[in-house]
């Protein structure tokens, strides 16, 4: 037996439960193991409810030209696209990318503005000095060979948990896994780290967890990566005295940058801070460390929000949890329960236990996989996704990455590469077994 699976069952056996500080990284219980049992939309633990409250009115907040919005955006608030079953939740919206092959390696075209269509435009709209300002709505480039590829909003719902595993963890499940399904831990560049965890540092790594590609490794990093991405905001933030500008370059529509002041209405950054930044901090003099409020405010929000609790259990849900391993689905949506340190580095409570159904590495998806990649990827590269967790699927309308189905069956049906041979085990189910799988999976 590994040692996830004796913590897996010490967690599901015991009365009370225990784990090794290190999040089921020994079989040795010494630490009690805190359930979850907050609603969708709930705070997890481990910050005040009106700092909570804070956090998510300014995720819910509605961003306008003299914020910063644009010139080109996907939605103008994070709650605008994070809404099912609570604020923080996976959305509706479908974004588009795009893409080249050549001589086998991915170009995201960032003369043509980036792999990232942005769907909206400020559009038209006049400067205070009188100056007229008109901002194009982006296209495909014609040269694209990958074309209007799709990705769905993901949920955010338990991300600070996941947040607080240590790297190793990751590669322990890697470790475990067959050979033919093991995943890839995706170690990637820390370009902002949370500033209260002093393991994390501007251009180290850290197992990448958040993101389609599992390509970010902080919720710090991802809100800021949004904020300029999905909104068009550009930040600056402060880290030890390092001036953190990764996120302070305006999107340039079609790869043509606007002419200055001709971005959005905010106003001016402090001296010393590029031109076209709508909000930083300023001076990072004195060692000092702080992000901007916004992507402070975001981060804390997605740190603290509480994980999906499980949904009805019926008989077929309980008949189609063993269908669910037997066929192989555990192989990357593992049923391994995660527990965090005894010591968070990011506020979140201690030995807690709780499943996202995912571990989080990126597989080879074969022709399921979106072949959208960094600078350089080969194909083989551009086809890995991160395995998507799927707790909280029930209150999702829109599945896989594109959001192409809302049948849970279709999107096991969909699956290949190392995907495929689990794929093939559903499909040769009985049409009862198949229901009491799709049961169980929706339960989560």
């Amino acid at each position: 037996m590994t040692t996830t699976d004796v913590c897996l069952r010490a967690v599901l056996l015991a009365t009370m439960t225990f784990a090794a500080t290190g999040g089921c990284s020994s079989g040795e219980p010494d630490e009690p193991v805190l359930e979850i049992a907050q609603a969708l939309g709930d705070s997890l633990g481990g910050i005040a409810p009106d700092d909570f409250a804070e956090a998510r009115d300014a995720f819910n907040t509605v961003e306008e030209l003299g914020d910063g919005l644009g010139p080109i955006f996907n939605e103008r608030a994070c709650g605008n696209c994070h809404t099912l079953g609570a604020q923080g939740g996976a959305g509706e919206q479908v974004e588009r990318r795009f893409g080249r092959f050549v001589d086998g390696a991915f170009d995201p075209m960032e003369t043509s503005g980036g792999s990232l269509r942005q769907l909206f435009t400020v559009g038209t709209f006049t400067r205070s000095d009188g100056q007229i300002c008109s901002v194009p709505q982006e296209a495909e480039p014609a040269g694209a060979t990958v074309h209007d590829v799709g990705r769905l909003t993901t949920p955010l719902f338990g991300l600070g948990l996941v947040d607080a595993m240590p790297d190793s963890f990751f590669d322990g499940l890697a470790a475990a896994e067959p050979p033919e399904q093991r995943g890839i831990v995706n170690r990637v560049s820390i370009l902002l780290p949370n500033p209260d965890d002093p393991s994390q540092s501007p251009g180290g790594t850290r197992v990448g967890r958040f993101g389609w590609k599992a390509g970010i490794a902080t919720l710090t990093q991802f809100a800021a990566d949004a904020y300029v991405n999905e909104m068009g905001i550009t930040t600056q933030s402060c880290i030890r005295g390092a001036a953190i500008l990764a996120f302070a370059t305006e999107s340039a529509p079609n790869g043509v940058p606007q002419p200055a002041g001709c971005d959005d209405l905010a106003l001016p950054p402090p001296a010393g801070i590029p031109a076209g930044t709508d909000d930083a901090v300023g001076s990072c003099d004195g060692g000092l460390t702080e992000i901007q409020d916004d992507v402070d405010e975001f981060a804390t929000f997605m740190t603290f929000l509480a994980p999906p609790t499980r949904g009805p259990i019926t008989p077929d849900v309980e008949a189609g949890e063993p269908l669910f391993s037997a066929i192989g689905c555990q192989s990357c949506h593992t049923t391994t329960t995660f527990v965090t340190p005894a010591s968070t580095g990011n506020g979140v409570p201690g030995n807690t236990a709780f499943n996202p159904f995912s571990d989080f590495l990126v597989h080879d998806m074969g022709t399921l996989g979106d072949q959208i990649g960094n600078p350089g990827d080969s194909l083989a590269v551009t086809r890995r996704m991160r395995t998507a967790p799927l707790w909280g699927i029930r209150v999702r309308n829109k599945l896989l990455h594109d959001g192409r189905t809302n049948d849970i069956g279709a999107a096991i049906l969909a699956h290949d590469g190392q995907g495929a041979a689990a794929r093939e085990a559903f499909g040769d189910l009985s049409a009862v077994d198949q229901h009491r799988l799709i049961e169980f999976v929706r339960s989560l």
